[in-house]
């Protein structure tokens, strides 16, 4: 018996258009097909953002901070923040970057009604505010000298762009995200599938979202009412 030998099946943009096409019933025979689903796709790649954290969409990075300086632009595709912390720096020495303490983030409320923002310390909280095009990041106390802020971020997933691109989404969503395409399609061609559709969706994006999780072990330590008087 033969096999492949090949583990890279993926699908690009135009071919998940064909499929879900396939699946209302109706094939696509014009370029505005295939514009209105691309436009589609881009529209389940915010929805997905709104289900909660897929760990395929965290990443890590850092800013340098500047001494007084309180606020910073982070990158537009900086959908939210997750974890924090900071390190002292700037140094040749690597081990200037090695002690994390953590740093702990406040609501826009709370932020909003510190007196003295201006106080320069070591930055022990930090607010986001989420605007429009750029998320900008405020630290408190501004700090007295150059920090790393380091964090976990939550991604925007990449736009489709042009047909001949691979979605931005792991092998294992492929399916979701063809289930996905062909209800928001059928919405527009073939409404009296929709219902199915919508229920193949949910199934798809479920058994996804259930194994994109952290395989960690779950530990629970009886708590000691004795000790704790």
């Amino acid at each position: 018996m033969a096999y492949s030998g090949t583990y890279t099946f993926n699908l690009s943009i135009d071919e998940i258009c064909e499929e879900a096409f396939e699946r209302c019933g109706v094939e696509v025979r014009s370029g505005y097909d295939l514009r209105t689903a691309r436009r589609s796709l881009n529209l389940i790649f915010l929805e997905w953002a709104n289900r909660g954290l897929n760990l395929w969409t965290i990443d890590e990075t850092y800013v340098d901070m500047v001494k007084d300086q309180e606020s910073y632009s982070l990158d537009a595709k900086v959908l939210d923040l997750l974890e924090t912390t900071i390190t002292a720096g700037p140094s040749t020495d690597a081990s200037a970057y090695a002690t994390d303490i953590q740093i702990m983030r406040v609501s826009r409320a709370e932020y909003f009604d510190l007196a003295k923002k201006a106080t320069s310390a070591r930055p022990t909280m930090w607010y986001l505010h989420k605007s429009e095009s750029t998320p900008t990041l405020y630290v408190y106390p501004s700090p007295d000298k150059a920090y790393r802020f380091k964090y976990y971020y939550l991604s925007r997933i990449q736009d489709a762009g042009v047909y001949t691109n691979n979605a931005e989404v792991p092998f294992n969503f492929l399916p979701c995200l063809t289930a996905a395409l062909a209800y928001y399609i059928s919405l527009k061609r073939a409404p009296m599938l929709s219902a199915n559709l919508k229920a193949s969706y949910d199934e798809e994006f479920d058994r996804a979202a259930g194994e994109d999780q952290e395989m960690v072990a779950f530990k629970v330590v009886p708590y000691n009412s004795v000790k704790g008087m």
